[in-house]
């Protein structure tokens, strides 16, 4: 009979096997511990729920992107429900490190478009979130910076359901709750939402001295050409150029030249329109050349040197590969003459885009202006002055005409501008500074050296009203930069006597354009602060 084998275990495997099972079951004990003590927005995506009164629920996605992985805040997983909302504000955030840990600083908007009456108004912000904060709840970290976009609704019957909620709320404010869990991969952990009474107006608000303007000088800028050049021709007053403006409700982004020209990279930024566009086009080239640090990448293409006698220049920012242009044209439609009887007289074609604009076409941002020639004697009186077709008018009222060349100008960039490409504005009227007289009467301006108090409000000009309104009825998305208002405060910005060096022959002051640095300044940042919103938007999307 085969001997029967004894069972025993050895001491070494016995230790190795008591090890085995209780390092498994203490590492199972810690990973449970530490999975319930996750928030629940660190296991789930990041989404934005607003609630309506019906049964429907409007959800918008806001996707961020980081390298680093974060812990969401435990408050944000709480639902919140909106009623009766109406409109919707577009918000661009940006998350970065505030000092102060028991509140969210510089909430400033960063945009105020008013769309079509049947789509919904947008805004946008820049927000900051807070380091180791405990107003959204318990969990803090470091927080690192990220971009995002997100909606939020604005309705006046925005309600909230607040249950538990440690978001702090003050009277008369929109509250929106959130649901914010992951999507991807957050730097942050902190993502705050902004309650806005009501959409912010840029054309609101006050100039305000800051020592950290200008942002460029005529010494480090050899754009300005003689005519903008106030300082160069003897003004000795510099203060002009360190007003900057300041809505009531928001603040403008300052205008950040290396990423304007990442922006327009590869691109064309062409700006259209009368003597008045050249100012802001000369106040763009000195702007951007500030990040340039070799000047000899920047050069006009066909070495003319900026003066008021050749209208048309293109300057090349080798570096980024784009060029920033200027087309001059009065009217944006064609002067010509036209045979009234036995003479030849000066006609506008009101029918009739000007003949340079096919150098427009295809250009990646395009900023028009026209007004400034609209207001001289001729325009004005309108006497055998306006054709169309084979007929000139006897006499046609100027907003007639004004109007119908704005429609002439809707009808070619609906027809000939690709909107997916091409990013339209057109700027409004700038206003002039004439006393005792007009531009050629002996109207003056000399004697301003400070801005008009902001209690002071001009008259809403006519024509912005016509450009609005042809730009609601266009197919192609125009954007319009109202410059008048803020502009009209400014009666110290204009060259007045220093349009020219000091000793040369006058034949007048110049209270219609600006000095360089100065007014024209504000537009650019308020079209940057534009661009910079479509970006966010698109990426947003």
């Amino acid at each position: 009979m085969e001997k029967q084998r004894s069972f025993s275990i050895k001491p070494t495997r016995l230790w190795l096997f008591s090890f085995t099972i209780s390092f498994s079951l203490i590492f199972f004990i810690f990973f449970s511990i530490w999975v319930l003590n996750l928030p629940l927005s660190t296991r789930q995506e990041t989404h934005l729920h607003f609630n309506t009164s019906t049964t429907t629920t409007t959800s918008v996605s806001l996707g961020l992107r980081s390298p680093f992985k974060i812990q969401t805040l435990s408050a944000f997983h709480r639902n919140y429900s909106a009623t009766q909302f109406k409109k919707s504000v577009l918000v661009g955030t940006h998350f970065s490190r505030v000092e102060n840990e028991s509140q969210v600083s510089n909430i400033s908007t960063f945009e105020g478009i008013l769309e079509k009456e049947s789509q919904p108004q947008s805004v946008a912000y820049t927000i900051n979130s807070v380091k180791n904060s405990t107003i959204f709840g318990n969990r803090s970290t470091k927080s690192e910076t990220v971009s995002g976009s997100f909606l939020i609704p604005t309705s006046k019957d925005l309600q909230i359901d607040s249950t538990n909620s440690s978001i702090p709320t003050k009277k008369q404010q929109k509250n929106v709750n959130i649901t914010l869990s992951k999507k991807g991969e957050v730097s942050s952990d902190v993502v705050n939402v902004v309650n806005k009474k009501k959409i912010c107006d840029i054309t609101k608000g006050k100039w305000v001295f800051d020592d950290n303007y200008p942002l460029y000088t005529n010494a480090t800028c050899p754009y300005i050409d003689e005519g903008f050049s106030c300082e160069s021709n003897g003004r000795l007053d510099t203060n002009y150029m360190k007003w900057r403006w300041q809505p009531q409700d928001c603040d403008i982004p300052r205008f950040n030249a290396t990423q304007m020209l990442e922006r327009i990279r590869g691109k064309r930024l062409v700006f259209v329109g009368d003597s008045i566009n050249r100012n802001q086009w000369e106040s763009m080239l000195c702007l951007l050349r500030g990040a340039i640090k070799d000047p000899r990448k920047v050069y006009e293409t066909r070495g003319r040197r900026i003066t008021k006698e050749k209208g048309n220049y293109c300057f090349k920012f080798v570096d980024y590969q784009c060029t920033v242009e200027y087309y001059v044209t009065h009217f944006l439609v064609h002067e010509g003459k036209a045979r009234i009887g036995s003479k030849r007289v000066q006609t506008l074609r009101i029918d009739t885009m000007d003949k340079g604009s096919s150098r427009w076409r295809g250009a990646d941002i395009l900023v028009f202006n026209t007004a400034h020639w609209w207001s001289h004697h001729k325009t004005k009186a309108g006497k055998n002055y306006y054709q169309e077709r084979n007929q000139v008018h006897p006499r046609l009222d100027v907003s007639t005409a004004f109007e119908k060349a704005l429609t002439t100008w809707a009808s070619w960039i609906d027809r000939y501008v690709n909107p997916s490409k091409t990013q339209v504005f057109f700027r409004s009227s700038a206003p002039s500074h004439f006393s005792g007289g007009q531009w050629n009467t002996g109207g003056h301006c000399r004697e301003a050296s400070q801005p008009i108090p902001e209690t002071y409000g001009g008259e809403y000009p006519e024509k912005n009203m016509i450009v609005e309104q042809i730009i609601g009825k266009m197919k192609t998305p125009v954007t319009f930069l109202n410059i008048t208002g803020l502009s009209d405060y400014r009666i110290d910005g204009h060259p007045s006597i220093y349009g020219r060096k000091l000793g040369s022959s006058s034949r007048g002051q110049d209270c219609s354009h600006w000095c360089l640095p100065g007014v024209p300044d504000a537009w650019n940042e308020i079209l940057y602060m534009h661009l910079e919103s479509k970006r966010r938007k698109s990426l947003a999307n």
